[in-house]
């Protein structure tokens, strides 16, 4: 199973067999793709929130890898439907997360920006360790599958990785207020860059266990890993904007050549980072904040309309393709499944850390700001139940059953197999009614289809005139409120007219990356 899955490679055979065998598979990724499609849009048609278009996918998988499995179909067939690491990292996830960070509402998002890191950086980093430790416990106390310390913390990590995207496409149908769209499809963006870099720092470490490296060097190999591959990102959009703005490709017949270019750099991006051993995640999703701030208004008109339908479409197909995949695999798989107990208490603790997750962040958003501006109640549960395991955990727990001996990574990756689909079919198909319920959809606050009003929602405070109680936390956020406003204003009179083609319109430029006045911590 090991061999069939490191290449992806049909059995021997003759060539015209293996040609037919690749047709018929790639025929039912078609079909299945296209029911996805069909099926999606009479749901959204009909407004059935109950089985949301990421279920209704999974579930095509799970039905058709099901029905493969009980009939005879060939192995060379079952082959291209196996699951790949490589071909998800590689293939389906890049267009994905560049299309996040291109996607972003900048306004709202930075205006945010402060709440946003806390949740998906620092908040990730406490949800995979108060997981870790409560598997740790649990498998010390016999409660469940016992576990060496440092794999319970790989577990934390891959597991921690969120994929709300059910609880998003609901907000767009519905409407709800703008601020709290931007935390959960922030959080989510950089949740995932986050997750894997934890889950590489802690393969890494328990690599070098006999190396006897200590926690500070285990922080410094994480941050140069993440910091490195922003970097890798942010220069590489830089690059992209230099280019588009002096080489004079926005001409008519030199259109195509600017698209191709523009296609081009997302996934020089991604394979710069891999191939220095850091993050192609969080280099691409940088590189998709910064194209498109920078180099995307350097474009023609045409071409800007082009690369903006083409990265919606490939994602589009690449988000369905990969929980259509999903199913497939996990039904097609030989799963652990004799470790019940450790997967009834990882659903159990996955909930308590991401309690400790969102309720800890909020509580430290909300110190500094005002009473108005503080993250009600009723958003918090709504973060906290947006937090869906999909196809990043996943993939990184079919990682770990290459990473880790034993049968551990089987337990592992059979325990987040369930977690995935009872998070994705269940909580998923539920979630419409929980947001009606919380009532944060469909309410008068300001919603997606209006514009952003920086005076309305939960917005970063401005600080201006507000009595201090001389707490040096506040302080040091009211200056991180400061040192936001001014990098805004530098990127106002510096950045943009040294990578853009400005022409003078600052209110486009306000319109793109948002006020300075409302940056800060937020």
């Amino acid at each position: 199973m090991e061999d069939m899955r490191i290449s992806p490679a049909v059995p021997r055979g003759s060539p015209a067999k293996e040609q037919q065998a690749a047709g018929v598979g790639i025929l039912l990724q078609i079909m299945m793709l296209v029911l996805s499609f069909v099926l999606g849009h009479v749901l959204r048609r009909h407004r059935f929130y109950y089985l949301p278009e990421a279920s209704a996918s999974l579930l095509i998988g799970l039905i058709v890898g099901a029905l493969a499995n009980i009939s005879n179909t060939e192995t060379s067939i079952r082959a291209w439907f196996n699951f790949h690491e490589e071909f998800f990292f590689l293939f389906l996830l890049p267009p994905i997360i560049f299309q996040s960070g291109f996607s972003l509402q900048p306004k709202p998002f930075f205006s945010n920006f402060g709440a946003i890191v806390t949740f998906a950086i620092f908040g990730t980093f406490v949800a995979s360790v108060v997981t870790g430790i409560l598997v740790y416990l649990a498998g010390v106390t016999y409660l469940i599958y016992k576990l060496p310390f440092v794999e319970c913390l790989m577990f934390g990590a891959l597991i921690s990785a969120t994929d709300p995207v059910t609880v998003l496409s609901i907000f767009q149908e519905l409407g709800t207020d703008v601020n709290l769209y931007a935390l959960v499809f922030g959080e989510s963006v950089l949740n995932d860059a986050m997750a894997i870099s934890l889950y590489r720092t802690m393969s890494l470490v328990r690599s070098n266990m006999s190396s006897g490296q200590n926690f500070f060097m285990v922080v410094v190999r994480f941050l140069e890993t993440f910091v490195g591959s922003m970097s890798a990102g942010v220069g590489v959009g830089f690059t992209s904007a230099l280019l588009f703005k002096y080489a004079g490709l926005d001409i008519d017949n030199l259109q195509n050549l600017e698209c191709c270019l523009f296609v081009l750099f997302p996934y020089f991006s991604y394979m710069l980072a891999e191939g220095l051993g850091l993050s192609g995640i969080v280099s691409i999703l940088f590189t998709g904040i910064v194209m498109k701030h920078y180099s995307f208004s350097n474009l023609s008109d045409k071409s800007q309309k082009f690369v903006s339908a083409f990265f919606h479409l490939i994602s589009s197909l690449a988000e369905t393709f990969v929980f259509i995949y999903m199913g497939f695999d996990i039904a097609m798989e030989q799963h652990s499944w004799s470790h019940i107990g450790f997967i009834f208490f990882s659903i159990l603790f996955i909930g308590i850390a991401r309690a400790a997750n969102v309720f800890s962040c909020a509580y430290l958003v909300n110190l500094v700001r005002p009473a108005h501006r503080k993250i009600p109640m009723k958003h918090q549960k709504a973060l906290w139940y947006s937090g869906l395991r999909g196809a990043m955990a996943f993939a990184l727990a079919l990682q770990s059953v290459h990473d880790l001996p034993e049968g551990h990574g089987q337990t592992i990756f059979t325990a987040t197999t369930a977690i995935v689909v009872l998070t994705v079919l269940l909580i998923g198909g539920s979630t419409g009614t929980m947001l009606e319920a919380l009532q944060v959809v469909g309410d008068d606050h300001d919603t997606l289809g209006e514009s952003f009003d920086t005076n309305n929602g939960y917005r970063a405070p401005t600080y201006e005139g507000e009595s201090s109680s001389g707490n040096r936390f506040k302080m040091k956020l009211k200056e991180l409120s400061k040192s936001t406003a001014s990098f805004t204003a530098f990127d106002k009179n510096y950045l943009t007219p040294f990578f853009t083609s400005q022409n003078g319109d600052e209110d486009e430029h306000d319109e793109l990356f948002g006020d300075s006045r409302g940056g800060g911590y937020g």
